[in-house]
């Protein structure tokens, strides 16, 4: 695995071993990260069900002033550990080990709010409306935060809050993203 573009260019970083994970393919974290390339420097980001972390990497890279990494796998939370440091991001990151929805409630009592949120959960999961219900509900997005979700093409995210709008999903083979835009404009309209 390795870094695309930014300040860590072409390095390479580990992965966790086994099936527990499912690393983002490389053009599809290019293509990802080209739907916000403007929209990256100084966000705080959360990489919500981690893995690798790749996709926190990445933002990071590419000028992410601050990335929270929240897994449950313990040989998943060692490797991001060991990466966030050899890429020099160590001061720019917070490892996070647990269920993610037991985590959000914590950074919420923290009144940590994200403008880049990172969704890249199991992909047969019903954990993309759920997690992006949470988050609007525990206060944890800024006012136009873009949330990027990884998903099965064939099985896109449903959500149903008034301040979310999908944007267009683009595909690759089986795999599909979905750039999401929160506005607490239009809760309040509601």
């Amino acid at each position: 695995m390795r870094i695309i573009a930014g300040s860590a260019r072409g390095r390479r970083f580990d992965a966790p071993e086994g099936r527990n994970t499912r690393p983002t393919l490389d053009r599809v974290k290019e293509a990802m990260f080209g739907m916000i390339q403007f929209d990256i420097e100084n966000t705080q980001v959360l990489d919500l069900f981690s893995g690798s972390g790749s996709l926190g990497l990445e933002a990071l890279s590419r000028g992410g002033a601050h990335c929270v990494f929240c897994d449950n796998d313990k040989k998943s939370i060692q490797v991001i550990k060991h990466n966030v440091e050899a890429l020099g991001f160590g001061g720019r990151s917070e490892v996070l080990f647990g269920d993610a929805f037991a985590l959000l409630p914590l950074l919420s009592a923290e009144k940590r709010r994200f403008s880049l949120v990172l969704l890249d959960p199991p992909y047969e999961s019903d954990f993309y409306s759920r997690a992006v219900n949470e988050l609007v509900r525990l206060n944890l997005l800024e006012d136009g935060c873009i949330i990027l979700a990884e998903h099965a093409f064939k099985r896109p995210p449903q959500f149903n809050c008034p301040n979310i709008s999908c944007g267009k999903t683009h595909k690759y083979g089986d795999a599909a993203v979905t750039k999401i835009i929160y506005s607490e404009q239009r809760e309040e309209q509601s």
